[in-house]
Protein backbone atom coordinates (compact mmCIF):
# COMPACT_ATOMS: atom_id res chain seq x y z
CA UNK A 1 0.00 0.00 0.00
CA UNK A 2 2.83 2.41 0.86
CA UNK A 3 4.44 1.63 -2.50
CA UNK A 4 1.22 2.48 -4.34
CA UNK A 5 0.89 5.75 -2.46
CA UNK A 6 4.49 6.64 -3.33
CA UNK A 7 3.87 5.78 -6.98
CA UNK A 8 0.74 7.91 -7.01
CA UNK A 9 2.60 10.85 -5.45
CA UNK A 10 5.41 10.49 -8.00
CA UNK A 11 2.89 10.59 -10.85
CA UNK A 12 1.21 13.64 -9.38
CA UNK A 13 4.54 15.44 -8.98
CA UNK A 14 5.56 14.58 -12.53
CA UNK A 15 2.20 15.77 -13.88
CA UNK A 16 2.51 19.07 -12.03
CA UNK A 17 6.07 19.55 -13.31
CA UNK A 18 4.85 18.91 -16.86
CA UNK A 19 1.97 21.36 -16.39
CA UNK A 20 4.37 24.09 -15.29
CA UNK A 21 6.64 23.50 -18.29
CA UNK A 22 3.63 23.46 -20.65
CA UNK A 23 2.40 26.76 -19.20
CA UNK A 24 5.87 28.28 -19.51
CA UNK A 25 6.11 27.08 -23.12
CA UNK A 26 2.72 28.59 -23.97
CA UNK A 27 3.62 31.95 -22.44
CA UNK A 28 7.04 32.01 -24.12
CA UNK A 29 5.32 31.28 -27.45
CA UNK A 30 2.96 34.21 -26.87
CA UNK A 31 5.20 36.79 -25.21
CA UNK A 32 8.79 35.59 -25.39
CA UNK A 33 11.03 35.80 -22.33
CA UNK A 34 8.97 38.68 -20.94
CA UNK A 35 6.13 36.25 -20.35
CA UNK A 36 8.30 33.85 -18.40
CA UNK A 37 7.42 35.11 -14.94
CA UNK A 38 6.48 32.86 -12.03
CA UNK A 39 3.06 34.39 -11.35
CA UNK A 40 1.72 34.23 -14.95
CA UNK A 41 3.08 30.69 -15.36
CA UNK A 42 1.37 29.61 -12.14
CA UNK A 43 -1.90 31.17 -13.27
CA UNK A 44 -1.69 29.48 -16.68
CA UNK A 45 -0.93 26.14 -15.02
CA UNK A 46 -3.81 26.58 -12.54
CA UNK A 47 -1.64 26.33 -9.44
CA UNK A 48 -0.32 28.67 -6.75
CA UNK A 49 2.87 30.63 -7.35
CA UNK A 50 4.33 29.06 -4.22
CA UNK A 51 3.90 25.64 -5.82
CA UNK A 52 5.93 26.74 -8.86
CA UNK A 53 8.69 27.92 -6.52
CA UNK A 54 8.83 24.45 -4.95
CA UNK A 55 9.73 23.04 -8.36
CA UNK A 56 11.77 25.99 -9.64
CA UNK A 57 13.34 28.27 -7.00
CA UNK A 58 13.92 31.03 -9.57
CA UNK A 59 12.81 32.19 -13.00
CA UNK A 60 16.23 31.16 -14.31
CA UNK A 61 15.66 27.58 -13.15
CA UNK A 62 12.28 27.52 -14.89
CA UNK A 63 13.66 28.97 -18.14
CA UNK A 64 16.51 26.47 -18.08
CA UNK A 65 14.03 23.61 -17.69
CA UNK A 66 11.94 24.98 -20.54
CA UNK A 67 14.90 25.28 -22.91
CA UNK A 68 15.92 21.72 -22.04
CA UNK A 69 12.40 20.43 -22.69
CA UNK A 70 12.11 22.28 -26.01
CA UNK A 71 15.56 21.03 -27.05
CA UNK A 72 14.63 17.41 -26.36
CA UNK A 73 11.35 17.78 -28.22
CA UNK A 74 12.85 19.45 -31.30
CA UNK A 75 15.85 17.12 -31.56
CA UNK A 76 13.45 14.19 -31.24
CA UNK A 77 11.32 15.54 -34.09
CA UNK A 78 14.40 15.96 -36.29
CA UNK A 79 15.49 12.39 -35.59
CA UNK A 80 12.07 10.90 -36.30
CA UNK A 81 11.80 12.76 -39.60
CA UNK A 82 15.33 11.75 -40.60
CA UNK A 83 14.80 8.13 -39.60
CA UNK A 84 11.68 8.02 -41.80
CA UNK A 85 13.67 9.14 -44.86
CA UNK A 86 14.67 6.54 -47.49
CA UNK A 87 18.41 7.24 -47.48
CA UNK A 88 21.23 9.19 -45.79
CA UNK A 89 20.98 12.27 -48.01
CA UNK A 90 17.20 12.40 -47.64
CA UNK A 91 17.69 11.98 -43.89
CA UNK A 92 19.97 15.02 -43.79
CA UNK A 93 17.42 17.04 -45.74
CA UNK A 94 14.60 15.90 -43.45
CA UNK A 95 16.54 16.88 -40.33
CA UNK A 96 17.31 20.37 -41.63
CA UNK A 97 13.85 20.96 -43.09
CA UNK A 98 12.13 19.74 -39.94
CA UNK A 99 14.02 22.17 -37.74
CA UNK A 100 13.31 25.02 -40.17
CA UNK A 101 9.60 24.28 -40.52
CA UNK A 102 9.02 23.80 -36.81
CA UNK A 103 10.96 26.94 -35.87
CA UNK A 104 8.79 28.96 -38.22
CA UNK A 105 5.62 27.31 -36.92
CA UNK A 106 6.52 28.47 -33.38
CA UNK A 107 8.73 31.41 -34.22
CA UNK A 108 8.44 33.39 -31.00
CA UNK A 109 9.12 30.30 -28.92
CA UNK A 110 12.16 29.46 -31.06
CA UNK A 111 13.40 33.05 -30.63
CA UNK A 112 12.88 32.86 -26.88
CA UNK A 113 14.78 29.61 -26.37
CA UNK A 114 17.55 30.20 -28.92
CA UNK A 115 18.28 33.88 -29.43
CA UNK A 116 16.33 36.34 -27.27
CA UNK A 117 18.51 38.28 -24.79
CA UNK A 118 18.41 36.52 -21.42
CA UNK A 119 20.25 36.17 -18.13
CA UNK A 120 23.72 34.56 -18.26
CA UNK A 121 22.49 31.47 -16.41
CA UNK A 122 20.31 30.61 -19.41
CA UNK A 123 23.22 30.89 -21.85
CA UNK A 124 24.76 27.52 -20.95
CA UNK A 125 21.61 25.53 -21.65
CA UNK A 126 21.11 27.43 -24.90
CA UNK A 127 24.63 26.50 -25.98
CA UNK A 128 23.83 22.89 -25.13
CA UNK A 129 20.73 23.10 -27.36
CA UNK A 130 22.74 24.54 -30.24
CA UNK A 131 25.40 21.86 -29.79
CA UNK A 132 22.73 19.17 -29.91
CA UNK A 133 21.36 20.65 -33.14
CA UNK A 134 24.84 20.73 -34.65
CA UNK A 135 25.58 17.17 -33.50
CA UNK A 136 22.38 15.85 -35.08
CA UNK A 137 23.13 17.57 -38.39
CA UNK A 138 26.79 16.49 -38.25
CA UNK A 139 25.80 12.85 -37.81
CA UNK A 140 23.41 12.99 -40.79
CA UNK A 141 25.99 14.88 -42.83
CA UNK A 142 28.70 12.31 -42.07
CA UNK A 143 26.38 9.49 -43.16
CA UNK A 144 25.62 11.24 -46.45
CA UNK A 145 29.34 11.82 -47.07
CA UNK A 146 30.17 8.17 -46.29
CA UNK A 147 27.50 7.05 -48.77
CA UNK A 148 29.10 9.18 -51.50
CA UNK A 149 26.24 11.65 -51.78
CA UNK A 150 28.25 14.69 -50.70
CA UNK A 151 31.87 15.85 -51.12
CA UNK A 152 34.33 15.32 -48.29
CA UNK A 153 34.17 18.16 -45.76
CA UNK A 154 34.79 18.88 -42.11
CA UNK A 155 31.48 18.11 -40.43
CA UNK A 156 32.66 19.77 -37.20
CA UNK A 157 32.79 23.07 -39.10
CA UNK A 158 29.95 22.59 -41.56
CA UNK A 159 27.24 21.50 -39.11
CA UNK A 160 27.54 24.51 -36.75
CA UNK A 161 27.62 26.79 -39.80
CA UNK A 162 24.32 25.30 -40.97
CA UNK A 163 22.80 25.73 -37.52
CA UNK A 164 23.94 29.35 -37.42
CA UNK A 165 22.48 30.09 -40.84
CA UNK A 166 19.15 28.51 -39.93
CA UNK A 167 18.81 30.32 -36.61
CA UNK A 168 19.81 33.71 -38.01
CA UNK A 169 17.66 33.35 -41.10
CA UNK A 170 14.59 32.01 -39.29
CA UNK A 171 14.40 33.69 -35.90
CA UNK A 172 17.48 35.87 -35.35
CA UNK A 173 17.38 39.66 -35.11
CA UNK A 174 18.15 39.97 -38.84
CA UNK A 175 15.41 37.55 -39.92
CA UNK A 176 12.66 39.23 -41.96
CA UNK A 177 9.14 39.51 -40.64
CA UNK A 178 6.77 37.04 -42.26
CA UNK A 179 3.01 37.39 -42.61
CA UNK A 180 0.82 34.84 -40.86
CA UNK A 181 0.59 32.71 -43.98
CA UNK A 182 1.44 28.98 -43.94
CA UNK A 183 2.41 29.06 -47.63
CA UNK A 184 4.92 31.86 -47.06
CA UNK A 185 6.28 30.04 -44.01
CA UNK A 186 6.79 26.89 -46.08
CA UNK A 187 8.53 28.93 -48.78
CA UNK A 188 10.85 30.49 -46.19
CA UNK A 189 11.70 27.08 -44.71
CA UNK A 190 12.40 25.78 -48.22
CA UNK A 191 14.68 28.73 -48.97
CA UNK A 192 16.79 28.17 -45.87
CA UNK A 193 16.92 24.41 -46.40
CA UNK A 194 18.03 24.88 -50.02
CA UNK A 195 20.69 27.35 -48.90
CA UNK A 196 22.06 24.81 -46.44
CA UNK A 197 22.06 22.02 -49.02
CA UNK A 198 23.84 24.13 -51.62
CA UNK A 199 26.46 25.07 -49.05
CA UNK A 200 27.00 21.38 -48.27
CA UNK A 201 27.47 20.51 -51.95
CA UNK A 202 24.07 19.43 -53.28
CA UNK A 203 23.43 20.79 -56.77
CA UNK A 204 20.37 23.02 -57.03
CA UNK A 205 18.04 20.84 -59.12
CA UNK A 206 18.56 17.80 -56.92
CA UNK A 207 18.28 19.88 -53.78
CA UNK A 208 14.89 21.23 -54.84
CA UNK A 209 13.56 17.74 -55.47
CA UNK A 210 14.82 16.51 -52.10
CA UNK A 211 13.26 19.42 -50.22
CA UNK A 212 9.85 18.98 -51.80
CA UNK A 213 9.83 15.29 -50.87
CA UNK A 214 11.27 15.70 -47.36
CA UNK A 215 9.18 14.19 -44.54
CA UNK A 216 8.56 16.95 -41.98
CA UNK A 217 7.60 16.18 -38.40
CA UNK A 218 4.63 18.38 -37.62
CA UNK A 219 4.83 20.66 -34.58
CA UNK A 220 1.10 20.31 -34.05
CA UNK A 221 0.90 16.53 -34.28
CA UNK A 222 4.03 14.66 -33.28
CA UNK A 223 2.74 11.49 -34.85
CA UNK A 224 2.24 12.86 -38.36
CA UNK A 225 4.54 13.95 -41.17
CA UNK A 226 3.84 16.41 -43.96
CA UNK A 227 5.68 17.54 -47.05
CA UNK A 228 7.47 20.83 -47.00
Amino acid sequence: MAYRRTEKVARRLAARHAAIIAAARALAAERGMAGMQIAPVAERAGIAAGTVYRYFPSKGDMVTALVTAVSEREIGAMRRAADAAPGPLSALVAAIATFAARALAARRLAWAVLAEPADPEVAAVRIAYRRALAAEIAARLAAAISAGHLPEQDTALAAPAVVGALIEGLVGPLAPELPDDPAKARAAAQTLTLLALRALGVVDARARGLVVQAPIQSAEDEGQTTEL
